[in-house]
């Protein structure tokens, strides 16, 4: 069971770095909105925004797949976590009844990062992932 749920939770995470990463790559304007208001004015450039699309659909790929998670996880939680920053108004004041700029719907943002943290902690548990598949291949 263990397994399962955590390949489970690799595609879906993976699934949403991916879709993201295409955000960010074709939907520029969306990106740059994005960024003026929750990074405050941070990466509004086109080339930037494109790159970080890229960077994004890759990393949503190795975590999807459970490939170089060494290094893919920290980058996660990271990745995870400065979004978290980003909105935690939303996670202390959900309907935003005392702090200005708060949004019910990115509460999720504090449950995605934990989930970020788990995939890393329990990276030795996931004997579905590709890597683990691989270094095990390599021992023999």
């Amino acid at each position: 069971m263990k397994a399962r749920a955590l390949l489970f939770l690799r595609i879906t995470f993976g699934g949403l770095l991916i879709w993201w990463g295409l955000d960010k790559f074709y939907q520029v304007e969306h990106g740059v909105q994005v960024a003026q208001h929750f990074y405050w004015g941070v990466g509004t450039g086109v080339t930037w925004l494109r790159l970080a699309g890229i960077v994004e659909i890759l990393l949503g790929a190795l975590v999807l797949l459970g490939l170089w998670r060494r290094w893919a996880y920290p980058a996660l939680a990271l990745l995870t976590g400065i979004t978290l920053l980003a909105v935690w108004r939303s996670v202390l004041d959900p309907w935003g009844w005392w702090l200005t700029g708060a949004n019910v719907l990115f509460y999720p943002s504090v449950i995605i990062w934990a989930a970020s943290l788990v995939l890393w902690a329990f990276s030795d548990e996931d004997r579905l992932a590709l890597d683990r598949r691989r270094d095990a291949n390599r021992r023999v």
